[in-house]
């Protein structure tokens, strides 16, 4: 891939293959940042399992304690009394059946789906349409349940999902440039320490292989992931 001259004067600035301590690497990334937009930082981490494998899946959510710096709509699939309920806790848009029939229209203008239980059997007829765009309820990452009030509000306040792709990799936002080196180190903290708690039992040996902190136009920097063993 060619490189543009802004890029490939920022990169010269990280040492090839040294390892940064977290906070470390939040400061270089100040260091490399050329874009003139507000750029999401993302954290990659690259895990020794078998993605193939059924029993070696990882899929969740975390609340990032600072959010993620952006604004989250939030679809709610409810009928009944709940309606009131996810109304009332802020949900952007509610519905049952004219939600579905909407959604099959090709509108899917939200960022987070939530779903009551008994909603599910209306809901799955969407997952050719939400699925890929990681916006399917699950109970995994509390996006199925009665208790939206709870669910809406940790969506809105910063509660990222994550799951793990085809190469073994779980990519994740942690925030925004415009978020302080703080911020930033807890957002990210917080999320390693969450996969880390997260290592299926059939995984043996040496669970992170490498961690990569980038923002959206920045080049790489590497962690130290031997900061964050599993037990």
């Amino acid at each position: 891939m060619k490189r543009g001259k802004k890029y490939m004067a920022v990169a010269s600035k990280v040492v090839p293959l040294q390892l940064y301590s977290l906070s470390d690497s939040i400061k270089a990334l100040r260091d490399v940042k050329w874009a003139n937009f507000d750029e999401s930082v993302t954290v990659d981490i690259r895990l020794d399992i078998d993605p193939k494998r059924a029993d070696q899946q990882i899929r969740g959510s975390v609340v990032m304690p600072h959010g993620i710096g952006k604004k989250i709509r939030v679809a709610v699939f409810v009928k009944g009394e709940k309606t009131r309920e996810a109304q009332e806790a802020g949900a952007d848009y509610v519905g049952a059946e004219d939600l579905v029939e909407k959604i099959q229209g090709g509108w899917v203008d939200f960022e987070a789906a939530i779903a009551t239980p008994d909603m599910m059997k209306l809901v799955g007829k969407l997952g050719k349409t939400l699925g890929p765009r990681g916006l399917m309820p699950n109970p995994k990452t509390g996006t199925v349940t009665f208790d939206l009030a709870r669910a809406i509000n940790e969506v809105k306040s910063g509660r990222v999902e994550y799951r793990l792709d085809r190469y073994a990799i779980i990519h994740c936002i942690i925030g925004k440039t415009s978020f302080t080196d703080q911020q930033l180190l807890e957002n990210a903290t917080v999320l390693l320490e969450t996969i880390v708690k997260a290592k299926p039992s059939s995984a043996k040996g040496q669970f992170i292989k490498s961690i990569t902190l980038s923002s959206t136009m920045s080049p790489g920097i590497r962690v130290d992931y031997t900061k964050f063993k599993a037990a």
